[in-house]
């Protein structure tokens, strides 16, 4: 019963930030000044008649609640709606779903082994060396912007070894998609390996471990079992934003490595004004960015049974 009531509570919260979210986003495309109609023609203005007949069928002369209310009916429908040339936006991202997901999920396994491999390591050596090489490591890497990352790779590892394409993705998985993933997993990598660091230590040095060492169980169980298990909670959390974070924020990476991805879309429709495509877009992310939270949420209360207690 408990179980039931914590997973309702998580889906009416989760359904509470999705209408307001996309709201906030819908009224920042559509509700603030400018007509995005009007840009259409370019230098050229349009035709007054061509003017209002696409303000009408994009429901754009209606107040902007409204305009809100009919794409939420026609989103429940599994419409993402159609940009100003009368493409479907769903089509669209159909094309480029796949070149971003492989980079992100590139991305994320990257961290997810590396990452949480780094961090136990230091948090099991705390102290000592190597723990300090890990520490200046992650420093190092957060501090270094994604572009100037990106484009030294490229010219590095690309252009000058030879070792990877330059750009585009025409060579497939891995081979074009591992160094802009490497390049993306990094600031992520560093987060992982100092969090799970932290959580390593702070497991060891709790009174049940102090237990279990006492019992004389054996070192692989209590750190493999034991200490990861309760050093997980606060990793799967970052990892599950971050998720949705590498999903929708290869905007860069996509762009220095040339890729044909949701990310290298988003910036190609902020340049053209094309509203239907950038919410399309941000509505498809905030899903799956809502989806892996729950999963998340629901992952939690299987590791850690006191959540779905409270």
């Amino acid at each position: 019963m408990r179980t039931t009531w914590y997973i309702a509570r998580r889906f009416g919260e989760l359904a509470i930030v999705f209408f307001g979210v996309t709201f906030i986003i819908y009224a920042m495309v559509f509700g603030l000044p400018g007509d995005p109609i009007a840009s259409l023609g370019g230098d050229r203005p349009l035709p007054e008649s061509v003017v209002a007949q696409l303000r009408s069928e994009y429901h754009l002369d209606q107040p902007l609640w409204q305009q809100y209310l009919n794409y939420l009916a026609n989103l429940f429908q599994g419409d993402l709606g159609r940009n100003f040339s009368g493409q479907a936006v769903a089509d669209k991202l159909a094309d480029r779903w796949p070149v971003t997901i492989t980079l992100a999920l590139t991305a994320w396994g990257i961290e997810v082994l590396v990452g949480v491999a780094l961090g136990l390591w230091a948090g099991v050596r705390n102290g000592r060396w190597d723990d300090k090489l890990v520490l200046t490591g992650t420093i190092l890497a957060s501090s270094i912007p994604v572009f100037v990352l990106a484009v030294s790779a490229q010219l590095i590892f690309g252009v000058h070894l030879g070792w990877f394409p330059v750009a585009g993705a025409s060579a497939g998985w891995p081979v074009s998609y591992l160094l802009p993933a490497l390049c993306v997993a990094v600031f992520g990598l560093a987060a992982v390996a100092r969090l799970m660091r932290g959580s390593v230590i702070d497991a060891l040095n709790a009174d049940y471990v102090r237990t279990l060492w006492a019992k004389g169980m054996r070192p692989r169980d209590v750190i493999g079992v034991h200490v990861m298990r309760n050093s997980a909670l606060p990793v799967l959390t970052f990892l599950a934003i971050d998720l949705g974070y590498l999903l929708g924020g290869t905007v860069v990476i996509e762009g220095v490595f040339n890729l044909p991805g949701v990310g290298q879309l988003l910036f190609q429709s902020i340049r053209a004004h094309e509203g239907p495509t950038i919410i399309g877009i941000s509505v498809a992310l905030i899903i799956i960015f809502l989806i892996a939270n729950l999963i998340v949420d629901l992952l939690h209360t299987v590791l850690d049974p006191r959540i779905r207690h409270e």
